[in-house]
């Protein structure tokens, strides 16, 4: 139970706790001393008046024993003779407590006989009883005292915890160096600040070291993939080619560009490159997109529409990547029917519209019916910042990708 606390109650409760232990140790120390003291400060009256009435008696046997409020002298000689009070008579010698008023009582043998002395401390037990309720005060005092004492310790000694904490928190995803450890000073927490620091550098070790993989990657697997379209090119120049070698060259190099883009969009997902925006024509964007997806496909009879004007503020290379990848899963090969692409203030709109029943046949045969948010394209998406709108049915399809502020449209002057 007490593990599910925060640090700083469970501080605050151990302080508390030790305060009541204290506190409780003082109120039964005091309490003995003064109980003590009563009785050394009763016997040595009573003793000292003992010996006082025992001197006189030997003088004058006749002489008369105190019987005030607070002191009485009772006196059986030895011949039995003497008035003694019947609760007085059963007493032996030594110190006794009559009853809880404060009234005690001191039997002493005498040359005379048996001398009983009373006397009344009920003054001196109130003060023990206002001495009692003082202490129960102390106790209460002292363990509020000790728990408030150790909350505001705790706050103090913890904060450097949670300041630590929270710049743990802050930390980004990509692995960045770390100096923690100046926020902190050279104790165990330090200890731990410079291990998250050490930690931190193996992690942008470990970074680079990918990147440079990923580099080493993207040159030696854009090196073959280059030299096979080069040669589907070639063959695709070649006059003596016939129709169906043409027909599965262009699907070749449709296949090797898609797979150039995959690679494209892999590598910027791995090494989570970082992309600067610039101004871009929208109209030219989303033109050079529609020409350079139908270059690279057998279009048919697909009509394309680019309605666009103003600027985008956008990575430009990467941003012909994902309207690529998405023209691909929008628009089937070949395509019969409208292919729309629009600009406006904030987003994107790609729309593709089917012409007749065979155009929607051949549309349930492209890649991607269930949308584009699991696929690479759909993280490459997330990874830009961007956020993308799907509607997809058989007769037509819609995408509309809205742009953070940070690369939305901006009228030309």
């Amino acid at each position: 139970m007490l593990a599910r606390l925060p640090l700083r109650r469970r501080v605050a409760l151990a302080y508390a706790s030790l305060g009541l232990g204290l506190s409780l140790l003082f109120a039964l120390a005091v309490t003995y001393m003064a109980e003590d003291y009563e009785y050394i400060v009763v016997t040595g009256i009573l003793r000292g008046q003992a010996e006082d009435f025992a001197e006189r008696l030997r003088v004058d046997a006749q002489a008369t024993l105190p019987q005030a409020r607070r002191l009485s002298g009772y006196l059986r000689r030895g011949d039995g003779s003497g008035s003694v009070p019947p609760e007085l008579a059963a007493l032996g010698p030594g110190m006794h407590e009559l009853d809880a008023e404060g009234r005690h009582a001191a039997v002493f043998d005498i040359d005379a006989g048996r001398l009983y002395l009373v006397i009344d401390i009920s003054a001196i037990e109130a003060l023990e009883h206002y001495l009692a309720a003082v202490m129960v005060c102390v106790v209460l005092f002292g363990t509020a005292l000790s728990g408030w004492a150790g909350w505001l310790l705790a706050g103090r000694t913890i904060a450097p915890v949670t300041q630590l904490a929270d710049a743990v928190d802050a930390l980004p995803v990509r692995p960045l160096p770390t100096h923690l450890a100046g926020l902190v000073g050279g104790d165990e927490l330090g200890r731990l600040a410079r291990a998250f620091d050490a930690y931190q550098a193996r992690l942008v070790a470990a970074d680079a070291a990918e990147r440079a993989f990923f580099a080493d990657a993207s040159h030696e697997l854009r090196t073959p993939i280059a030299v096979v379209q080069g040669a589907a090119e070639v063959l695709l120049d070649d006059p003596a080619a016939d129709a169906g070698q043409r027909r599965r060259l262009v699907r070749l190099e449709r296949g090797l560009g898609e797979l150039t883009d995959l690679i494209a969009v892999l590598l910027g997902l791995a090494r989570r490159s970082v992309y600067h925006a610039e101004d871009v024509d929208a109209a030219e964007l989303l033109a050079d997109a529609a020409v350079s997806w139908r270059a690279a496909t057998d279009g048919g009879s697909l009509r394309i529409a680019v309605n666009a004007s103003g600027t985008l503020r956008l990575p430009r290379a990467e941003a012909l990547l994902v309207l690529r990848g998405l023209l691909r899963r929008l628009a089937p090969t070949p395509g019969v029917g409208q292919l729309t692409l629009r600009a406006a203030v904030g987003e994107i709109e790609l729309a593709f519209a089917a012409d007749g029943s065979a155009a929607a046949a051949a549309m349930r045969s492209v890649s991607g019916d269930a949308g584009i948010t699991p696929t690479l394209l759909g993280r490459f998406i997330a990874h830009l910042g961007w956020q993308v709108e799907q509607t997809w049915a058989e007769d037509g399809r819609h995408c509309r990708i809205r742009l953070p502020p940070s690369v939305a449209e901006t009228p030309k002057p």
